[in-house]
This record gives structure tokens, C-alpha cells and sequence, in this order.
């Protein structure tokens, strides 16, 4: 019984991360084949999309306040009940769908990162670390995403689009009932009972302005997916075009970095804790992302680049669940809904515009010289990490209260006084764990 709640967060990940690719398949397909417009079906999903990292943001006080669990089930719940819509009215018109879509970006943001935050305390109850745990919950994303999309295709060909959204809402409806079958609420620091809502939200922010390692991180996260999204929406099919390859090679080398991340985040999952940190950033980062850009400006063979994109999904399965883990560690469980929200929103900052970046950088100076730039962009961007961060491995955990200290700072806000050294990463995946044992409450001494 230790497993089960592990064992229900990452099945219901499973489930929601299934759904979410069966709807990136499915709506462009529905809206194409009503419309016939491109326009239109980009419209339509960036109307998905947009809100997904907003609402995960403002979500961020409510996940610290009343639980990341409460979280996941509403959220789950009210993008299942809209994507059924169409079981019981029919076809939607499109101004429906586009609302449809609105809500379920809306609703999946936050149910994503409670889910993401029940991961530590899972792993505590079941006795893992948070390494494993991260591990094995990154390992079901690139599963999710490779076996989701081929079954979100197959679904689409043979039911339709409209009935494929059935099948979306039946995948959220098991996850909710996963998450309320097996998942415990962890017990939460619910802090000042006259701090805002606003209040709450300044001091995720603050904790993320007053953290240099957290500031290192986001930055990389913010220039690598920018990199990443103009390689993927632009460089790489222009790449290919010009070569005299087809779509193959391109699906090819992506299904490889997919297969091969899998393998190497149940690796990091099995032996993580005992690699050492720092080199394993720099081989992770180094093979995943500046070499899956100069391989192209090199214009190597097509088994060359399948080859090198192998390795660039083995890097990335284990840089992975380390990143997520040092930021579990450096945020106090008390703030992490807000700081680890906060972090996302700025990661998907760039996203938007990388597509519109790769092709200036195309029309300007050709492929070559936009790869080129883009290359050593990202190799300058996750360089910058691997000595702007301590590295080492937490110390034993410091004594309850240690780390963050309010103080009255006027009368209508509240500062966080911040200390530069993390907080005690696992208090609260303790006292979750120490309550499930005895029975009993633990209360947390300020």
C-alpha cells in the first residue's frame, strides 16, 4: 500500500497527458475538416494553449492554500464535462469548440501542476526519493507522448474527431477517479490568515526574484524553449525541404529522441541519486539541445542526425528529473505551488514567439546562419547554469521554521524576508508521510 499513492499520481498522468495529445491531434483535424482554413485551426488551438500557462500561474496560491489533490480532481472534472458536450448536443459550431477549448485550457493548467506537485510527497509516502519519483513521472510524460499520439491518430481515423473527444473526456474522468481513489491531500502550510490572494502571489514572485539558482534556471528554461519552438515549428521541416528529405526523417529523428528519453529517465529513476550533479546537467544539456541544432548546420547525413537525436533524447531523460528535483529542493513546500507555477509561466514565455523567431532568423540570413546563431544561442543559455548553481546535494534538513521569516512591511502588503540557502527541501513530504504512518496531525512550530 506504500505505492498507491505514487502509483495513482503518475497513472493519472498518464491519463490527462493521453488525453491532451489526443487532442492535439483531434482538434486541428475537426477544425480542417469543417473549415478548411489553416488560419482558422491555428486560431482555434492557440486558443488552448494560451491560457494553459496563465491559469497555472494564477493557480499558484490556491495549490498552497487548499492542496494540489482538491486541484487535479476539479480541474480533470471540468475539462471532462466540457468535452462531452458534443456526446450530448451534437456537433458543435466552431465558436463553440473555441469556448470548449478556452475552458479546458483553463482547467488542464492547474490540474497539471497539482499533479506535478504531488509527485515529492507521493515519493515520500512511498519511502523513494524525489529523484525517482520525477524520474518515473518523467518517464510516463515521454511515454504518454510518444504512444499517445500514435493512439490519438489511429482514434481520429477510425472514430472521427467529434467521437475522439469523447474519448479525451473518458481519459480525464478515470484520472479524476484515480486521483480521489488514491491520492492523499499532503498537509499544507496554509501561513497568515490575513494575507490576500495578491499577497500570495508577490510572495511566489519574490521567493523566484530572490533566488539566483531558481533566476539561472528560468532563464535557460525561457531561451531553450524559445530555441526549441523555432527549431521544431520552422528550422528543422526547413532543413529537411532542403536537403530532399521527406517527412519521414523528420517524424523519424523525433520518435527517436522520444523512444530514447523514455529508457534514460527510468535509468535516472533506478540509479539518479548517485550520479553526480553537475556533470550529469552538462552531458544531459550538452547532448540534448545545442547538438540537435549544429547537426543540421553541418549538414550531415540523415543516419547522422538520427543517430545524434538519439542521443539527444538519452541526455534529456536524465537532465530532466534533475532539474525538477533541485527545484523541489530549493523551494520550501509551503510556496511551491506559487514558485514552481511561476516558473512554468516564464517557461512558456517564449513558446509563442519561436516560431516567429526562426523564420526572421531564416529570412535574414539564410538556414545555415540561423541555425548557426540558434545553436550557439542554446549552447551559451544552458551553459550559463552549471556554475551559477551550487549543486551539491542538500544537507540534512534544517529545524521547522528555518529558511523564510515574515515580516510587516506596511499595512496593506507583506515582504518575505528570503535567505539565500534553500529552505529544508522535505519538511512537509515528512510530516505527510510521519501523519500517514501514526495516524495523528503534525503541526508545523513558526
Amino acid at each position: 500500500m506504500r505505492w498507491r499513492g505514487l502509483t495513482g499520481v503518475l497513472s493519472s498522468q498518464a491519463c490527462t497527458l493521453s488525453a491532451n495529445r489526443l487532442l492535439t491531434v483531434a482538434v486541428p483535424w475537426l477544425v480542417l475538416d469543417r473549415t478548411g482554413s489553416a488560419a482558422q485551426t491555428g486560431l482555434v488551438v492557440a486558443c488552448q494553449v494560451l491560457p494553459y500557462a496563465f491559469t497555472q500561474w494564477l493557480a499558484g496560491p490556491l495549490l498552497d492554500r487548499i492542496g494540489p489533490r482538491r486541484i487535479s480532481m476539479a480541474g480533470d472534472l471540468a475539462s471532462a464535462s466540457v468535452l462531452i458536450i458534443p456526446a450530448i448536443f451534437g456537433t458543435p459550431p466552431l465558436w463553440l469548440l473555441t469556448l470548449m477549448l478556452v475552458v479546458v485550457g483553463c482547467a488542464d493548467g492547474p490540474a497539471s501542476a497539482a499533479k506535478r506537485m504531488l509527485v515529492p510527497f507521493a515519493a515520500a509516502d512511498a519511502g523513494q526519493s524525489t529523484t525517482r519519483g520525477v524520474g518515473l513521472a518523467t518517464a510516463v510524460e515521454r511515454t504518454a507522448t510518444a504512444a499517445g499520439t500514435a493512439l490519438a491518430g489511429w482514434l481520429v481515423a477510425t472514430l472521427g474527431g467529434d467521437r475522439a473527444l469523447w474519448a479525451a473526456a473518458a481519459m480525464l474522468g478515470v484520472a479524476t477517479l484515480i486521483v480521489t481513489l488514491t491520492v492523499t491531500d499532503p498537509v499544507r502550510d496554509r501561513g497568515r490568515d490575513d494575507e490576500t490572494y495578491l499577497d500570495r502571489l508577490r510572495t511566489g514572485a519574490a521567493f523566484l526574484r530572490h533566488s539566483r539558482p531558481l533566476r539561472a534556471l528560468t532563464a535557460m528554461f525561457v531561451i531553450t524553449n524559445l530555441l526549441d519552438q523555432a527549431l521544431m515549428a520552422v528550422l528543422l521541416p526547413v532543413w529537411a525541404r532542403a536537403g530532399g528529405h521527406d517527412a519521414t526523417v523528420v517524424g523519424l529523428a523525433l520518435s527517436t529522441v522520444g523512444l530514447a528519453s523514455i529508457a534514460s529517465a527510468l535509468a535516472s529513476a533506478g540509479f539518479g541519486t548517485r550520479l553526480p550533479r553537475r556533470a550529469t546537467y552538462l552531458i544531459g544539456v550538452l547532448s540534448s539541445g545545442p547538438t540537435r541544432i549544429i547537426v543540421l548546420a553541418l549538414d550531415l547525413p540523415p543516419q547522422v542526425v538520427i543517430g545524434v537525436y538519439a542521443l539527444a533524447g538519452i541526455g534529456s531523460g536524465l537532465f530532466n528529473p534533475l532539474l525538477e528535483t533541485v527545484q523541489v529542493e530549493l523551494i520550501p513546500a509551503a510556496l511551491r505551488g506559487r514558485v514552481q507555477t511561476l516558473i512554468s509561466a516564464w517557461a512558456w514565455a517564449g513558446i509563442p514567439v519561436g516560431g516567429l523567431l526562426g523564420a526572421v532568423l531564416l529570412n535574414t540570413g539564410g538556414l545555415h546562419a540561423a541555425l548557426w546563431i540558434c545553436g550557439l544561442a542554446y549552447l551559451a543559455a544552458v551553459l550559463r547554469p552549471a556554475w551559477r548553481m551550487d549543486w551539491s546535494r542538500p544537507s540534512a534538513p534544517a529545524p521547522p521554521g528555518d529558511g523564510i521569516r515574515l515580516v510587516p512591511a506596511g499595512r496593506n502588503r507583506i515582504t518575505r524576508m528570503l535567505r539565500e540557502r534553500p529552505c529544508p527541501p522535505n519538511r512537509d513530504e515528512h510530516r505527510h508521510l510521519l501523519r500517514r504512518r501514526s495516524g495523528g496531525e503534525v503541526t508545523l512550530h513558526r
